[in-house]
């Protein structure tokens, strides 16, 4: 059977997790590297034994079936508009875009070249999430009163993710590294989501990106939304998406904990026994022409609209 390919541009952290995890795929393979930084293309050639292009325009040529951009958002719609061009499937990073006027030339290049879109948000292809799917759609929760996300980070950028730009206003800051991932399983679960009101925290340094923010929001059901995130504090870094219900409350807790509490109870953490999909399976069932699970552009388009909301000061 046909292996599926892709092709990488970025190898980054977050690009060298996607090789692994391509490499861990029975049907997956890597035809093609290319990531400015001309030492880590070679660093990660040899260590994975992968071959490289010394251009974008090299790079297409191999005609993978999925071309993944990881590179930092303001790139992102020049890669896509180009590999669009290509008529090759994309594969984003997070956040769609710089902005959502890239985020929109994005949507129409492929649409106009009608290639298949995808972004990645692991935490769509995780177990923990797919049980509190499984749990809203049985009605287990009881009545939603609420839905909460809380990101709190002793520092920012991460220690693990150092880099020129995490750290800038212009790109970086949590609000784009890690609020999308759950805005999206908001959207996912809850449908459109309106922000009704912000406050955000900027350091004197205008090149700096955000130390705070405080949201409220509704979903189109009227059930209330808070978004809270916080950098620079004293605590070990925690990351919980809670949805409270008038039987039960879910918690994930850090992207792949799964708490669950009742009334009088202390929360318990519950071992998921479902196994999704994975990103790259849904990939490659896509480009068969199969029924899967893939956020598209378009999906990717309104969690940027919200982020670009949360942006402003």
């Amino acid at each position: 059977m046909r292996k599926t390919t892709f092709a990488l541009i970025g190898t980054g952290i977050v690009g060298e997790r996607i090789i692994n995890q391509l490499l861990n795929s029975d049907m997956c393979e890597i035809v093609s590297l290319y990531d400015e930084n001309k030492t880590r293309l070679q660093e990660m050639s040899s260590k994975y034994g992968l071959p490289v292009a010394q251009d974008v325009e090299a790079l297409f040529e191999t005609k993978p079936d999925w071309v993944y951009i990881g590179t930092p958002p303001v790139s992102h719609a020049t890669l896509a508009e180009a590999a669009a061009k290509h008529g090759l499937n994309i594969l984003a990073e997070k956040p769609l875009a710089h902005n959502v006027e890239d985020g929109r030339k994005m949507v129409e290049a492929a649409k106009e070249a009608k290639v298949h879109t995808a972004m990645h948000f692991p935490l769509m292809y995780s177990p923990v999430i797919h049980s509190l799917k499984e749990a809203l759609k049985e009605g287990t929760l009881g009545e939603i009163k609420r839905v909460e996300l809380h990101t709190y980070f002793p520092i920012w950028p991460r220690a693990w993710q150092q880099n020129p730009w995490i750290a800038t206003r212009e790109q970086g800051g949590f609000i784009r590294e890690v609020f999308p991932h759950y805005l999206q399983v908001m959207h996912h679960l809850f449908g459109e989501l309106s922000i009704l009101s912000h406050e955000i925290t900027y350091p004197q340094d205008e090149k700096l990106c955000e130390t705070g923010v405080t949201a409220l929001a509704k979903t189109e059901t009227g059930i209330p939304v808070i978004l809270n995130g916080l950098s620079g504090i004293g605590q070990k870094e925690l990351l919980e998406f809670k949805i409270f219900g008038t039987s039960k409350v879910m918690t994930v807790r850090n992207w792949s904990e799964l708490w669950v509490s009742e009334e009088g109870q202390e929360a318990v953490q519950v071992i998921p026994e479902i196994k999704p999909l994975t990103l790259f399976d849904s990939c490659r069932g896509l480009t068969n022409g199969e029924e899967v699970l893939t956020v598209p552009f378009e999906e990717g388009l309104k969690v940027q609209t919200w982020i670009d909301q949360l942006l402003i000061k």
